[in-house]
């Protein structure tokens, strides 16, 4: 089996995939991430998945590369990280009792081979009618500047939503593991065969 590499620095994403692999690295890939003109949010996040799975390339040839993107769409407007508390707060406000829509880009690329698989998973999320107070609160307390749409469902960010709905929640965190293994398996990877 080819080396794994997880091209990404992401604790989240890390964590996920250490639920169903045991075996694989990760590495920083160095990626322009700034939006195209006019470019929707599942083009961008499929484009940047793809970009940082083969910007390791050269660097791991023989490899099997990993790479995801995801930003938060409120209305017909991306939010990706926040970066700051104040931008938190904000992009909370903005989706007070709204339907959020993250988009998940995932790629597969094979190095060695150049095959490459690809797609987006997309996953909704209803907010619940959230008081001033109660967004602060939240934001000091589980300070989620590096998520997309300021908030972690692993966490106490599930206490803002009044439903969700998709078909992998683990795409919500940032990896979409059902999708991630299924590619895989077409590349004879599955973690459930034993080799000896």
């Amino acid at each position: 089996m080819k080396p794994i590499v997880l091209a990404s620095t992401s604790p989240y994403r890390r964590m996920l995939l250490e639920r169903v692999l045991s075996d694989f690295m990760t590495a920083a890939p160095q990626v322009d991430e700034t939006p195209l003109a006019n470019e929707t949010a599942q083009a961008l996040v499929e484009r940047l998945a793809i970009a940082k799975a083969q910007a390791l390339s050269e660097q791991f040839p023989k490899h099997v590369l990993i790479g995801s993107d995801q930003v938060a769409v409120v209305g017909d407007k991306i939010l990706g990280k926040p970066g700051s508390v104040a931008n938190a707060i904000s992009q909370l406000q903005a989706a007070n009792g709204q339907t959020v829509m993250f988009y998940t880009g995932l790629a597969v690329y094979d190095s060695e081979t150049q095959a490459l698989q690809s797609c987006v998973e997309p996953f909704a999320v209803q907010f619940r009618q959230l008081s001033d107070v109660e967004i602060k609160g939240y934001v000091e307390l589980e300070q989620p500047l590096s998520c997309a749409g300021s908030f972690k469902s692993e966490g106490l960010g599930i206490s803002l939503f009044e439903k969700m709905q998709g078909d992998d929640p683990n795409s919500l965190i940032g990896l979409p593991l059902i999708k991630l293994l299924a590619m895989l398996r077409k590349w004879h990877i599955n973690p459930l065969v034993i080799r000896k």
